[in-house]
């Protein structure tokens, strides 16, 4: 399972010790650096029932900045996807996906990523 993290963020720290308190294994990848490829968030869309909302941060600084709130519905799933490909800041994170697992998961909650990986 990789899993895209940013190290200042709180939630993402909080998926890290769970993870790792549970025994479960993961690549850690630097969300700003690498963000997910289209694949991976093609992945992640379908699982998320076709809504790209849900896979942006929305309460970040460059989502607010780039005034994605009013620009969002009129974007078409691929330029979403190709925006978010290019800058990680807008990816909800963290982001765990596993294709050959099944595992889709974006944001922590600690109930749902039970359900996906125990």
């Amino acid at each position: 399972m990789k899993l895209y993290t940013y190290h200042a963020c709180s939630t993402c720290r909080s998926a890290v010790k769970w993870l790792r308190g549970n025994g479960i294994t993961f690549e850690e990848v630097p969300i700003r650096e690498t963000p997910p490829n289209l694949a991976e968030l093609r992945a992640m869309l379908a699982a998320h029932g076709g809504q790209f909302r849900p896979l942006f941060n929305t309460s970040g600084q460059d989502y607010r900045a780039l005034g994605l709130k009013d620009k969002l519905p009129a974007m078409s799933v691929e330029e979403a996807l190709a925006l978010l490909a290019s800058h990680g800041n807008l990816v909800k994170r963290p982001f765990a996906i596993d294709m050959k697992a099944g595992v889709f998961l974006t944001g922590f909650q600690e109930e749902a990523w039970a359900a996906a990986l125990q």
